[in-house]
């Protein structure tokens, strides 16, 4: 009379429920990850593997911006992590390649 029927209930003999319950509790867990993978993880590698390979092949005559947004011409590669770019006549400035957001490459047209 006083037990309700939801406490009068018992598990499953064997604990077959019980590994049943653990699964359903862990799947949405599963697809959460699993949806977040495919959507920011994968491609935030693939445009870091891009951007990489992108500072890799700056070369001398290539027109780059800064991440402060210069806009200049690369006349000297330092060394592997540095440049030296050309912003007016006679001024050149040494760049952290990382410092690069943009590479204009020769001839390419500006972006409006």
């Amino acid at each position: 009379m006083f037990i309700t029927e939801a406490f009068a209930q018992t598990a499953a003999p064997g604990g077959a429920a019980g590994g049943a319950d653990i699964l359903m509790s862990i799947l949405p867990f599963l697809l959460i990850f699993v949806v977040m993978y495919f959507l920011i993880i994968r491609p935030q590698r693939a445009a870091m593997k891009r951007r990489e390979e992108l500072l890799k092949n700056i070369r001398r005559g290539d027109q780059v911006v800064t991440g402060g947004g210069i806009v200049g011409k690369v006349t000297k590669v330092v060394d592997d992590g540095e440049l030296e770019v050309e912003i007016a006549e006679g001024t050149k400035v040494r760049v952290v390649r990382s410092g690069i957001s943009e590479v204009r490459v020769k001839g390419e047209p500006v972006k409006e």
